[in-house]
Protein backbone atom coordinates (compact mmCIF):
# COMPACT_ATOMS: atom_id res chain seq x y z
CA UNK A 1 0.00 0.00 0.00
CA UNK A 2 1.65 3.18 -1.18
CA UNK A 3 1.70 6.39 1.08
CA UNK A 4 2.85 9.77 0.09
CA UNK A 5 5.20 11.19 1.89
CA UNK A 6 2.91 14.11 3.05
CA UNK A 7 0.41 11.63 4.75
CA UNK A 8 3.37 9.88 6.71
CA UNK A 9 4.29 13.18 7.58
CA UNK A 10 0.69 14.31 9.02
CA UNK A 11 -0.08 10.68 10.66
CA UNK A 12 3.54 11.08 12.71
CA UNK A 13 2.23 14.09 14.32
CA UNK A 14 -1.38 13.06 14.80
CA UNK A 15 -1.08 9.17 15.97
CA UNK A 16 0.78 9.91 19.29
CA UNK A 17 -1.68 12.65 20.73
CA UNK A 18 -4.53 10.47 20.69
CA UNK A 19 -3.57 6.96 21.79
CA UNK A 20 -6.41 5.96 24.50
CA UNK A 21 -6.80 3.83 27.52
CA UNK A 22 -7.44 -0.14 26.98
CA UNK A 23 -10.44 -1.02 28.86
CA UNK A 24 -9.49 -3.43 32.01
CA UNK A 25 -12.86 -4.63 33.35
CA UNK A 26 -13.28 -7.61 31.04
CA UNK A 27 -9.89 -8.83 31.11
CA UNK A 28 -10.11 -8.60 35.50
CA UNK A 29 -12.64 -10.38 35.58
CA UNK A 30 -11.37 -13.31 33.81
CA UNK A 31 -7.98 -13.32 35.01
CA UNK A 32 -10.01 -13.56 38.44
CA UNK A 33 -11.62 -16.56 37.53
CA UNK A 34 -8.57 -18.25 36.26
CA UNK A 35 -6.92 -17.39 39.42
CA UNK A 36 -10.19 -18.99 41.11
CA UNK A 37 -9.73 -22.30 39.00
CA UNK A 38 -5.62 -22.44 39.95
CA UNK A 39 -6.73 -22.19 43.93
CA UNK A 40 -9.26 -24.97 43.40
CA UNK A 41 -6.71 -26.74 41.80
CA UNK A 42 -4.66 -26.72 45.09
CA UNK A 43 -7.54 -27.65 46.62
CA UNK A 44 -7.74 -31.26 45.30
CA UNK A 45 -4.87 -32.06 46.81
CA UNK A 46 -6.16 -33.56 50.01
CA UNK A 47 -6.36 -37.51 50.47
CA UNK A 48 -6.20 -38.42 53.79
CA UNK A 49 -9.93 -40.18 54.55
CA UNK A 50 -10.85 -43.43 54.84
CA UNK A 51 -11.06 -46.53 51.85
CA UNK A 52 -14.04 -45.73 50.95
CA UNK A 53 -14.76 -42.40 51.52
CA UNK A 54 -11.31 -41.84 49.64
CA UNK A 55 -12.58 -43.61 46.40
CA UNK A 56 -15.79 -41.57 46.50
CA UNK A 57 -14.14 -38.37 47.32
CA UNK A 58 -11.83 -39.03 43.85
CA UNK A 59 -15.12 -39.87 41.90
CA UNK A 60 -16.55 -36.75 43.13
CA UNK A 61 -13.55 -34.55 42.51
CA UNK A 62 -13.28 -35.83 39.37
CA UNK A 63 -16.92 -35.19 38.26
CA UNK A 64 -16.32 -31.26 39.12
CA UNK A 65 -12.91 -31.20 37.19
CA UNK A 66 -14.76 -32.76 34.19
CA UNK A 67 -17.63 -30.07 34.88
CA UNK A 68 -14.87 -27.24 34.88
CA UNK A 69 -13.07 -28.56 31.95
CA UNK A 70 -16.64 -28.61 30.06
CA UNK A 71 -17.34 -24.94 31.19
CA UNK A 72 -13.90 -23.67 30.31
CA UNK A 73 -14.14 -25.02 26.75
CA UNK A 74 -17.37 -23.50 26.74
CA UNK A 75 -15.44 -20.24 27.65
CA UNK A 76 -12.79 -20.98 25.16
CA UNK A 77 -15.33 -21.10 22.97
CA UNK A 78 -16.66 -17.87 23.86
CA UNK A 79 -13.18 -16.40 23.87
CA UNK A 80 -12.77 -17.75 20.12
CA UNK A 81 -15.43 -16.00 19.29
CA UNK A 82 -15.25 -12.55 20.29
CA UNK A 83 -11.46 -12.85 19.28
CA UNK A 84 -13.15 -13.98 15.44
CA UNK A 85 -15.68 -10.98 15.42
CA UNK A 86 -12.58 -8.89 16.75
CA UNK A 87 -10.26 -9.61 13.93
CA UNK A 88 -13.55 -9.08 11.45
CA UNK A 89 -13.75 -5.64 13.10
CA UNK A 90 -10.51 -5.13 12.66
CA UNK A 91 -10.14 -5.98 9.20
CA UNK A 92 -13.16 -3.33 8.80
CA UNK A 93 -11.10 -1.24 10.28
CA UNK A 94 -8.54 -1.41 7.93
CA UNK A 95 -10.22 -1.31 5.01
CA UNK A 96 -11.77 1.60 6.02
CA UNK A 97 -8.21 3.09 6.73
CA UNK A 98 -7.18 1.86 3.38
CA UNK A 99 -9.96 3.96 2.03
CA UNK A 100 -8.69 6.66 3.79
CA UNK A 101 -5.03 6.96 2.55
CA UNK A 102 -6.25 6.35 -0.83
CA UNK A 103 -8.01 10.17 -0.16
CA UNK A 104 -5.52 11.33 1.81
CA UNK A 105 -6.60 15.07 -0.01
CA UNK A 106 -9.34 15.36 0.77
CA UNK A 107 -7.93 14.68 4.38
CA UNK A 108 -5.84 16.88 4.61
CA UNK A 109 -8.04 19.77 4.09
CA UNK A 110 -10.98 19.07 6.48
CA UNK A 111 -11.21 15.50 6.96
CA UNK A 112 -8.85 15.08 10.08
CA UNK A 113 -11.11 14.15 13.28
CA UNK A 114 -12.79 10.98 11.05
CA UNK A 115 -9.11 9.53 10.77
CA UNK A 116 -8.06 10.11 14.09
CA UNK A 117 -11.39 8.54 14.89
CA UNK A 118 -10.59 5.13 12.79
CA UNK A 119 -7.26 5.62 14.14
CA UNK A 120 -8.04 5.43 18.01
CA UNK A 121 -11.21 2.44 16.65
CA UNK A 122 -7.83 0.88 14.96
CA UNK A 123 -5.73 1.02 18.00
CA UNK A 124 -8.88 -0.43 20.51
CA UNK A 125 -9.13 -3.74 18.18
CA UNK A 126 -5.23 -4.31 18.33
CA UNK A 127 -5.39 -3.76 22.04
CA UNK A 128 -8.33 -5.83 22.93
CA UNK A 129 -7.82 -8.53 20.48
CA UNK A 130 -4.40 -8.88 22.15
CA UNK A 131 -5.88 -8.89 25.48
CA UNK A 132 -8.46 -11.66 24.73
CA UNK A 133 -5.51 -13.60 23.24
CA UNK A 134 -3.68 -13.75 26.10
CA UNK A 135 -6.64 -14.78 28.31
CA UNK A 136 -7.56 -17.69 25.71
CA UNK A 137 -4.11 -18.78 26.37
CA UNK A 138 -4.29 -18.68 30.07
CA UNK A 139 -7.34 -20.51 30.03
CA UNK A 140 -5.59 -23.41 27.47
CA UNK A 141 -2.43 -23.37 30.12
CA UNK A 142 -5.52 -24.36 32.87
CA UNK A 143 -7.01 -26.44 30.91
CA UNK A 144 -3.52 -28.56 30.03
CA UNK A 145 -3.42 -28.52 34.19
CA UNK A 146 -6.77 -29.65 34.92
CA UNK A 147 -6.27 -32.44 32.65
CA UNK A 148 -3.34 -33.49 33.77
CA UNK A 149 -4.81 -33.79 37.32
CA UNK A 150 -7.50 -35.52 35.79
CA UNK A 151 -5.34 -38.11 34.16
CA UNK A 152 -3.48 -38.58 37.63
CA UNK A 153 -6.43 -38.80 39.52
CA UNK A 154 -8.16 -41.16 37.63
CA UNK A 155 -4.77 -43.55 37.40
CA UNK A 156 -5.33 -43.18 41.31
CA UNK A 157 -8.29 -44.50 41.20
CA UNK A 158 -8.01 -47.19 39.12
CA UNK A 159 -5.21 -48.59 41.00
CA UNK A 160 -7.15 -48.33 44.45
CA UNK A 161 -10.15 -49.85 42.92
CA UNK A 162 -8.07 -52.54 42.14
CA UNK A 163 -6.82 -53.01 45.85
CA UNK A 164 -10.15 -52.92 46.63
CA UNK A 165 -11.04 -56.18 44.70
CA UNK A 166 -7.65 -57.84 45.66
CA UNK A 167 -9.04 -56.55 48.78
CA UNK A 168 -12.53 -58.02 48.65
CA UNK A 169 -11.39 -61.50 47.59
CA UNK A 170 -9.11 -61.73 50.35
CA UNK A 171 -11.79 -60.91 52.45
CA UNK A 172 -14.28 -63.61 51.05
CA UNK A 173 -11.39 -65.58 51.24
CA UNK A 174 -10.67 -65.51 54.60
CA UNK A 175 -14.78 -66.01 55.69
CA UNK A 176 -14.77 -68.80 53.76
CA UNK A 177 -11.71 -70.16 55.65
CA UNK A 178 -13.03 -69.02 58.69
CA UNK A 179 -16.79 -71.18 57.98
CA UNK A 180 -14.40 -74.05 56.79
CA UNK A 181 -12.58 -74.20 59.82
CA UNK A 182 -15.54 -73.75 61.82
CA UNK A 183 -17.07 -76.71 60.70
CA UNK A 184 -13.60 -78.95 61.07
CA UNK A 185 -13.90 -77.99 64.45
CA UNK A 186 -17.82 -78.57 65.07
CA UNK A 187 -17.05 -82.11 63.32
CA UNK A 188 -13.84 -83.26 65.38
CA UNK A 189 -16.00 -81.86 68.57
CA UNK A 190 -18.91 -83.41 67.61
CA UNK A 191 -20.73 -84.88 70.85
CA UNK A 192 -19.46 -82.47 73.25
CA UNK A 193 -20.78 -78.77 71.53
CA UNK A 194 -24.08 -78.14 73.38
CA UNK A 195 -22.45 -79.99 76.63
CA UNK A 196 -20.49 -78.06 77.81
CA UNK A 197 -18.64 -76.52 74.83
CA UNK A 198 -19.95 -74.09 71.94
CA UNK A 199 -18.63 -73.32 68.53
CA UNK A 200 -19.05 -70.01 67.19
CA UNK A 201 -17.87 -67.74 64.64
CA UNK A 202 -17.18 -63.79 64.97
CA UNK A 203 -15.27 -61.21 63.86
CA UNK A 204 -13.14 -63.34 61.44
CA UNK A 205 -12.22 -66.05 64.66
CA UNK A 206 -13.58 -68.97 65.74
CA UNK A 207 -14.35 -69.18 69.12
CA UNK A 208 -14.05 -72.57 71.12
CA UNK A 209 -16.00 -71.86 74.68
CA UNK A 210 -15.59 -74.82 77.46
CA UNK A 211 -17.83 -74.06 80.36
CA UNK A 212 -16.21 -74.64 84.03
CA UNK A 213 -18.06 -78.38 84.37
CA UNK A 214 -16.39 -79.55 81.24
CA UNK A 215 -12.61 -78.83 82.61
CA UNK A 216 -12.07 -77.67 85.82
CA UNK A 217 -13.47 -78.55 89.30
CA UNK A 218 -14.58 -74.67 91.19
CA UNK A 219 -11.73 -73.29 92.39
CA UNK A 220 -8.98 -75.51 90.61
CA UNK A 221 -6.93 -75.71 87.45
CA UNK A 222 -6.76 -79.44 87.20
CA UNK A 223 -8.37 -80.53 83.80
CA UNK A 224 -11.09 -83.27 84.02
CA UNK A 225 -10.69 -86.44 82.15
CA UNK A 226 -13.49 -85.40 80.06
CA UNK A 227 -12.19 -82.29 78.94
CA UNK A 228 -8.59 -83.05 78.69
CA UNK A 229 -10.46 -85.54 75.48
CA UNK A 230 -12.17 -83.08 73.87
CA UNK A 231 -9.05 -80.76 74.01
CA UNK A 232 -6.86 -83.56 72.73
CA UNK A 233 -9.38 -84.03 69.83
CA UNK A 234 -9.06 -80.52 69.21
CA UNK A 235 -5.14 -80.82 69.40
CA UNK A 236 -5.33 -83.13 66.86
CA UNK A 237 -7.65 -81.00 64.21
CA UNK A 238 -5.00 -77.78 64.76
CA UNK A 239 -1.99 -80.43 63.83
CA UNK A 240 -3.24 -80.01 60.79
CA UNK A 241 -3.63 -76.63 60.04
CA UNK A 242 -0.54 -75.50 60.60
CA UNK A 243 -1.66 -71.59 59.63
CA UNK A 244 -4.17 -71.02 62.90
CA UNK A 245 -3.18 -68.63 65.10
CA UNK A 246 -4.39 -69.96 68.93
CA UNK A 247 -4.83 -67.71 71.33
CA UNK A 248 -6.59 -69.41 75.12
CA UNK A 249 -8.47 -67.22 77.81
CA UNK A 250 -9.37 -68.12 80.93
CA UNK A 251 -12.02 -66.60 82.79
CA UNK A 252 -13.73 -66.59 86.04
CA UNK A 253 -16.63 -65.34 87.67
CA UNK A 254 -16.72 -62.36 90.12
CA UNK A 255 -16.61 -64.19 93.30
CA UNK A 256 -13.49 -63.35 95.05
CA UNK A 257 -10.75 -66.31 95.31
CA UNK A 258 -9.49 -67.57 98.47
CA UNK A 259 -5.93 -67.60 98.29
CA UNK A 260 -4.36 -70.82 98.50
CA UNK A 261 -0.81 -72.13 97.63
CA UNK A 262 0.58 -70.24 94.92
CA UNK A 263 -2.38 -68.55 93.56
CA UNK A 264 -3.69 -65.09 95.12
CA UNK A 265 -7.00 -64.18 93.32
CA UNK A 266 -8.78 -64.57 90.20
CA UNK A 267 -6.13 -63.61 87.81
CA UNK A 268 -3.68 -66.28 89.04
CA UNK A 269 -6.46 -68.81 88.79
CA UNK A 270 -7.42 -67.61 84.97
CA UNK A 271 -3.95 -67.42 83.72
CA UNK A 272 -3.20 -70.86 85.20
CA UNK A 273 -6.30 -71.88 83.88
CA UNK A 274 -4.83 -70.78 80.40
CA UNK A 275 -1.58 -72.47 80.65
CA UNK A 276 -2.60 -75.96 81.88
CA UNK A 277 -4.62 -76.02 78.61
CA UNK A 278 -1.96 -74.86 76.92
CA UNK A 279 0.11 -77.87 77.92
CA UNK A 280 -2.44 -80.12 76.91
CA UNK A 281 -2.91 -78.97 73.58
CA UNK A 282 0.61 -79.11 72.92
CA UNK A 283 1.08 -82.60 74.63
CA UNK A 284 2.15 -85.22 71.63
CA UNK A 285 0.30 -82.93 68.98
CA UNK A 286 3.42 -81.62 67.53
CA UNK A 287 1.81 -78.11 67.44
CA UNK A 288 4.10 -75.49 66.81
CA UNK A 289 4.49 -74.12 70.64
CA UNK A 290 5.21 -70.45 69.08
CA UNK A 291 0.79 -70.44 67.56
CA UNK A 292 0.01 -70.21 71.23
CA UNK A 293 -1.00 -67.75 73.35
CA UNK A 294 -2.30 -68.03 76.82
CA UNK A 295 -3.85 -65.13 78.72
CA UNK A 296 -6.29 -64.62 81.84
CA UNK A 297 -8.66 -62.18 81.74
CA UNK A 298 -10.22 -62.65 85.62
CA UNK A 299 -13.44 -61.61 86.06
CA UNK A 300 -13.40 -58.53 83.89
CA UNK A 301 -14.88 -60.00 80.44
CA UNK A 302 -18.11 -61.76 81.90
CA UNK A 303 -20.35 -62.77 79.22
CA UNK A 304 -23.71 -62.12 81.59
CA UNK A 305 -23.09 -59.36 84.18
CA UNK A 306 -25.91 -60.65 86.39
CA UNK A 307 -25.06 -61.37 90.05
CA UNK A 308 -26.94 -65.02 89.85
CA UNK A 309 -25.65 -68.16 90.45
CA UNK A 310 -26.55 -68.78 86.21
CA UNK A 311 -24.55 -66.20 85.28
CA UNK A 312 -21.77 -66.64 87.48
CA UNK A 313 -21.64 -70.46 85.90
CA UNK A 314 -21.46 -69.30 82.58
CA UNK A 315 -18.60 -66.55 82.93
CA UNK A 316 -16.39 -69.40 84.52
CA UNK A 317 -15.45 -70.77 81.10
CA UNK A 318 -12.05 -71.33 78.83
CA UNK A 319 -12.32 -69.71 75.50
CA UNK A 320 -10.20 -70.91 72.39
CA UNK A 321 -9.93 -68.42 69.84
CA UNK A 322 -8.45 -69.75 66.41
CA UNK A 323 -7.54 -67.14 63.92
CA UNK A 324 -6.42 -67.75 60.40
CA UNK A 325 -3.48 -66.44 59.03
CA UNK A 326 -4.21 -62.80 57.75
CA UNK A 327 -0.87 -61.56 56.88
CA UNK A 328 -1.97 -61.18 53.21
CA UNK A 329 -4.84 -58.91 54.28
CA UNK A 330 -3.17 -56.68 56.34
CA UNK A 331 -0.59 -56.46 53.38
CA UNK A 332 -3.43 -55.56 51.21
CA UNK A 333 -5.11 -52.75 54.50
CA UNK A 334 -1.37 -50.94 54.68
CA UNK A 335 -1.07 -50.53 50.79
CA UNK A 336 -3.60 -47.95 50.95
Amino acid sequence: MKRSITLIVTMILVIPMFQSCVPGGKYNTLHDRSVGYMNERDEFKTDNLELSMMNRELEARIKAIETEITGMEETKDSLQKEIDDARTEYAIIDNRYTELQKAQEDLIQGNVAETRRLLRELQTAQETLQNKEDILRQLESGMDAKRTELDELTFELEKRNARLVELERILDAQQNAVRELKKKVSDALFGFENNGLTVTQKNGKVYVSLDEKLLFKTGSYDIDANGRDALMKLSSLLARNKDIQIMIEGHTDDVPYISSGQLKDNWDLSVKRATTVVRVLLDGSGIDPRRLTASGRGEYLPVDNAKTTGARQKNRRTEIILTPDLDELYRIIESF
